[in-house]
C-alpha cells in the first residue's frame, strides 16, 4: 500500500508539475491578448469620451489597410526586379513583356556588357567595403558636425546588399563628338535588399532603409585623350536626368512609405542626387595633375535651343458630358521637355486648336543622346488625358539652326503641332551683339524681360577670411546669394567655416548687358546676416579679353582682407543664318516615342508641310512670336523649372523602359502652374490673369474708380540700430469680394530677389471682410545699401478654407526701396494692382 500510495504521489505531482507549466504559459498569453484587446478598444473609448464620430475609426482602419498595400506593391515590385536581375534569360523565356527588356533588345547600337557585369560582380564585395567607409568617416563626421543636436548621430549598420549593380546595355557615341573624347552612355540598375540603420542615441531615435531600387542612364565622358599615359586626363560621370528611385524605410521613417509621403520623400531625395550627379553638375576624376578640373566639372552649354510653342491643330476632343453622350472638346496644354529642363505652357480652355504663342529657352549641355520632348495633355479635375506627343533629335536641329514647321504628333489618331526651333551658338565675343539686341527689341525694352541677347556662366570657386557674423570668434556658416534683376539663384551652405569651397556653378539668361549688373551676397544662413556683397556691371565683360573674368573679387562691407574667388564668362547668343537654295529639303529627324507600346524608338524623316488649314503642299512661313498679338494670361519670365521623376508605372522592369519612358501623365510632375513664356506682350502670373478675368466681371459695363482692387497702408523705415527694414501693415479698404460673405484676406511680403520660404512674412487671416485692420509689424535683417538694391513685394490674398477653392490674389504692389528717405521713414496708402506694377501712391 505504502508503494502503491507512493507511487500515485508521484504520478500526482507530475501531473501537477505540466499543470502548473500549462498555467504560466496561458497567463503570459492572457496577459498579451489583453494588451492587444485594450490597445484596440482604447482609440474607440478615446472617441466616445470626446465625443468625436466614429468615422475616425474607419478612416484610420483605412489609411492602415492602405499603407500594408502599398508597402505590399513595394515588396512585390522588388521580387520581380531580383528575379529579372538573377536570371535575366529564364526571364525573357518566361514572356516578360515588352517593357521589362533590357535596352540591348530594343536599340542596335546599344550593346550588351555582360564582360563588365561579371568584372562588377567580382569586384562587389570591395565596392562595399569603399561604400562602407565612406558612410562612417565622411558622412557620418559630416552630420555630426552640422548641428549640434546631432552630435550623436552614428550608422549602427551598413549593409550594400549582395546584389551588385547591373548594367544593361552601352551605348558608345562615334559621331558628332570630339575627337579628343569618348563618350558612354551606362544603362544601369540597382535593385538591392540593402540595410543602412542609423541612430540619434541623444533623442533615441532609429531609422534606416531596407531596400533600394534605382534606375537611370549614366554618362561617362573620357577627356580629354592625351599621348602618354594613363591616356585619359579625367573621368566625368553624371545622368542624363533625375534617375527613378524607390525606397524602402525602416524605424521612423517608416512614416515616408504613408501614400501621399512616399511621393514627396522620393523627391527630395532625387533633388539632392540631382545637386551632384544630374546634368549639369557632374563628378569628375582627374587621373593627370595638368588637367583643368574646374572647366571639366561645369563646361560651358553646347548651345541653347530657344523653343517657340506656337499652336495645334486637329486635337482629340477628351471632355465629355451626360456619362458619354455629348463630346465635347479639350483644355489642351504642353510639357516641353529638354535633358533636365522642364516647361509647361498656359491652359487654353475649350479647343481643339489651341494657339498658345510662347516662347522658352533651354541650355544644351550634352545633345548626343539628348532630344526635346513635348506631350500634350488635355486638363481635367482628376487624371490629365493624353493628347499626343512628339520627339525631336537635337542633333538635327543643330545642323538646320533653325526649323519652322507642323509636326504631327505621334501616338494619337490625329494632331498636328507648329513649332519654331531656333539653335543659338554662344559667341565668345561681342561683335553681333547691337544685331542680337536689335533683332530681340532689346534697345527698346526694359532691361530685365523679354528674350535673351546673351549667357552669363558664373563658376564660384572659394572665399577667403570671411567675417565672424554677429558673434565673434564663431564660425559662419556661409551662403552665397546672386541676382541679375528679378532672377535669383543662391549656392549651398558650407558649415563653420570663414573660408567655404563651393565649387558650384551658375547660368543666368541676360536680356542686355549693356544695362544689367550681377549683384552677388555673401550670408551667415545661421544668423541671417551680410557677410560682404559685390556688384560686377556686365558692360565690363564685353571689355574683357575672351568676355571672361577669372580673379578674386574684394567684397564691401566685409573684412578687410574678405575675397571672393569667381570666373565669369559671357557669351552672346546669335542665330547662324544658313542659305540655303529654295527647293531645300532639311533632315530634321522626328524621333517616335513608341516605346510605350511596341518598346522601341523608331526614327523617321518629318514632313515640312503647310498649315493643316491650307491645302498648298508648299512651305508656309509663320509669323514671328514677338510680332504677334498676345492674350493677356502670358506670363513673366523665370528660371526653367527642374524636371521631377516621372512615376514609374511599373519599378520592377529594366532601365532600359525607365530610360526611354513610357508616356505618363504630368501629374507626376512636380509642378501644375505653367513656365511662364519669355515673350509674352503682357506678363503676368496666372494669379493675375484670374484676378482681371474676376475685375472685368466686376466691372459689367460701369466705370471702377481709381483703385478697383484697394488700398494698403504700409509704414515702411530702415532702423540704423538694429540694422534691419522694419514693414508695419496697418490696414486695407475697398478690397473685392471673393464671395457672397466678402473675402478672407491677409497680406503676404518678400524682399525681392529672395522668395525664400524663410524670407516669407505673413500677417494673421481676417474674417469676412473688405477692410481689414492688421497693424502687424515685420523686419528683415538687411543692411541699408543693400535695402536699396530690393523691391518689397506685397501681395493682398483671400485665405478661404481648408480644401476650398476660394482662394487667390486680391492685389498686389510692389515698393521700390531706393528713397533717400528711407532711414526715416514713411506711412502711405498705396493702390492695389493685377501685377503690381505702377503703384498709384496716395498721400
Amino acid at each position: 500500500m505504502s508503494g502503491a500510495g507512493s507511487r500515485g504521489a508521484e504520478a500526482g505531482a507530475a501531473q501537477a508539475e505540466p499543470a502548473g507549466a500549462a498555467l504560466s504559459v496561458d497567463v503570459a498569453g492572457l496577459l498579451a491578448q489583453l494588451a492587444r484587446s485594450f490597445a484596440l478598444l482604447l482609440p474607440v473609448y478615446a472617441l466616445g469620451y470626446l465625443g468625436l464620430s466614429f468615422s475616425w475609426v474607419l478612416l484610420a482602419l483605412g489609411l492602415l489597410v492602405w499603407c500594408r498595400r502599398s508597402r505590399g506593391l513595394k515588396a512585390t515590385r522588388l521580387c520581380r526586379a531580383l528575379a529579372l536581375l538573377e536570371d535575366e534569360e529564364r526571364a525573357v523565356r518566361l514572356g516578360v513583356r515588352a517593357c521589362d527588356l533590357p535596352a540591348w533588345v530594343h536599340f542596335p547600337d546599344t550593346e550588351r556588357a555582360e564582360w563588365l557585369n561579371k568584372t562588377v560582380k567580382h569586384m562587389w564585395p570591395f565596392i562595399c567595403q569603399f561604400i562602407e567607409k565612406l558612410f562612417r568617416e565622411t558622412i557620418e563626421p559630416a552630420v555630426r558636425g552640422a548641428n549640434t543636436h546631432l552630435s550623436t548621430f552614428s550608422f549602427t549598420k551598413v549593409d550594400v546588399g549582395q546584389q551588385p549593380l547591373r548594367i544593361n546595355g552601352v551605348k558608345v557615341y562615334t559621331e558628332n563628338v570630339d575627337k579628343r573624347q569618348i563618350i558612354l552612355d551606362l544603362q544601369i540598375s540597382f535593385v538591392g535588399n540593402c540595410e543602412i540603420d542609423l541612430e540619434i542615441k541623444r533623442y533615441f531615435c532609429r531609422a534606416g532603409v531596407q531596400s533600394i531600387q534605382i534606375h537611370g542612364t549614366m554618362r561617362v565622358i573620357l577627356e580629354p585623350l592625351i599621348g602618354d599615359m594613363p591616356l585619359v586626363g579625367a573621368l566625368s560621370i553624371f545622368f542624363l536626368r533625375k534617375p527613378l528611385i524607390e525606397i524602402n524605410w525602416t524605424g521612423l521613417t517608416n512614416l515616408l512609405d504613408i501614400p501621399g509621403l512616399n511621393g514627396l520623400s522620393d523627391t527630395i531625395i532625387l533633388d539632392i542626387i540631382s545637386n551632384y550627379l544630374v546634368l549639369p553638375n557632374r563628378i569628375t576624376v582627374p587621373l593627370v595633375s595638368e588637367v583643368q578640373i574646374a572647366q571639366l566639372r561645369f563646361p560651358i552649354p553646347k548651345g541653347v535651343l530657344r523653343i517657340h510653342f506656337i499652336e495645334a491643330q486637329d486635337l482629340q476632343g477628351k471632355d465629355t458630358y451626360l456619362k458619354g453622350l455629348v463630346k465635347g472638346k479639350s483644355d489642351p496644354y504642353g510639357v516641353i521637355r529638354v535633358g533636365n529642363q522642364i516647361f509647361q505652357s498656359k491652359v487654353i480652355k475649350e479647343s481643339l486648336s489651341p494657339k498658345w504663342n510662347e516662347v522658352y529657352e533651354a541650355l544644351v549641355y550634352e545633345h548626343p543622346g539628348q532630344e526635346l520632348e513635348i506631350e500634350l495633355f488635355d486638363e481635367d479635375p482628376d487624371k490629365d488625358d493624353f493628347l499626343g506627343s512628339l520627339m525631336i533629335d537635337l542633333i538635327e536641329v543643330e545642323k538646320e539652326r533653325l526649323l519652322d514647321e507642323w509636326f504631327t504628333l505621334d501616338e494619337v489618331p490625329r494632331g498636328k503641332l507648329h513649332l519654331k526651333l531656333e539653335w543659338l551658338t554662344l559667341m565668345p565675343n561681342a561683335s553681333n551683339l547691337d544685331k542680337v539686341l536689335t533683332d530681340i527689341r532689346a534697345d527698346r525694352g526694359e532691361a530685365n524681360d523679354g528674350l535673351s541677347s546673351s549667357l552669363l556662366i558664373l563658376y564660384l570657386d572659394s572665399a577667403r577670411n570671411l567675417p565672424s557674423g554677429k558673434k565673434i570668434n564663431s564660425n559662419p556658416n556661409p551662403l552665397v546669394q546672386m541676382s541679375v534683376g528679378h532672377k535669383a539663384q543662391e549656392s549651398k551652405i558650407r558649415y563653420k567655416t570663414n573660408e567655404p569651397v563651393w565649387e558650384e556653378n551658375f547660368t543666368f539668361f541676360i536680356h542686355n548687358p549693356k544695362r544689367q549688373d550681377l549683384e552677388v551676397e555673401v550670408k551667415d544662413e545661421q544668423h541671417q546676416c551680410s557677410l560682404g556683397h559685390l556688384k560686377i556691371p556686365l558692360s565690363q565683360l564685353l571689355t574683357s579679353d575672351d568676355m571672361t573674368m577669372n580673379q578674386r573679387f574684394q567684397l564691401s562691407n566685409s573684412g578687410p582682407n574678405s575675397t571672393l574667388k569667381m570666373k565669369i564668362a559671357l557669351r552672346v547668343l546669335h542665330l547662324e543664318k544658313q542659305e540655303r537654295s529654295p527647293d531645300h529639303q532639311h533632315s530634321a529627324q522626328v524621333k517616335r516615342p513608341s516605346v510605350a507600346k511596341e518598346g522601341r524608338k523608331i526614327s523617321v524623316r518629318s514632313q515640312k508641310s503647310a498649315s493643316p488649314g491650307s491645302g498648298d503642299s508648299s512651305t508656309a512661313p509663320c509669323t514671328p512670336v514677338m510680332g504677334s498679338s498676345s492674350k493677356p494670361g502670358m506670363e513673366e519670365r523665370t528660371q526653367p523649372v527642374e524636371a521631377s521623376p516621372q512615376g514609374p508605372r511599373d519599378l520592377g522592369r529594366s532601365s532600359s523602359s525607365l530610360q526611354t519612358g513610357a508616356t505618363c501623365s504630368p501629374s507626376h510632375v512636380s509642378i501644375k502652374e505653367p513656365t511662364p513664356s519669355i515673350a509674352s506682350d503682357i506678363s503676368l502670373p496666372i494669379a493675375t490673369q484670374e484676378l482681371r478675368q474676376r475685375l472685368r466681371q466686376l466691372e459689367n459695363g460701369t466705370t471702377l474708380g481709381q483703385s478697383p482692387l484697394g488700398q494698403i497702408q504700409l509704414t515702411i523705415r530702415h532702423s540704423s540700430q538694429r540694422n534691419k527694414l522694419v514693414v508695419v501693415v496697418h490696414s486695407c479698404r475697398n478690397l473685392i469680394a471673393f464671395s457672397e460673405d466678402g473675402s478672407d484676406p491677409y497680406v503676404r511680403m518678400y524682399l525681392l530677389p529672395d522668395k525664400r520660404r524663410s524670407g516669407r512674412r505673413k500677417t494673421h487671416v481676417s474674417k469676412k471682410t473688405l477692410n481689414p485692420v492688421f497693424d502687424q509689424s515685420f523686419d528683415f535683417s538687411v543692411s541699408l545699401p543693400e535695402v536699396r538694391r530690393r523691391t518689397l513685394d506685397v501681395a493682398v490674398k483671400n485665405s478661404g478654407g481648408f480644401l476650398s477653392k476660394d482662394k487667390g490674389l486680391l492685389g498686389k504692389v510692389l515698393v521700390g526701396l531706393a528713397s533717400e528717405e528711407l532711414a526715416r521713414g514713411w506711412t502711405q496708402w498705396y493702390d492695389l494692382t493685377e501685377d503690381g506694377t505702377r503703384p498709384h501712391v496716395v498721400t
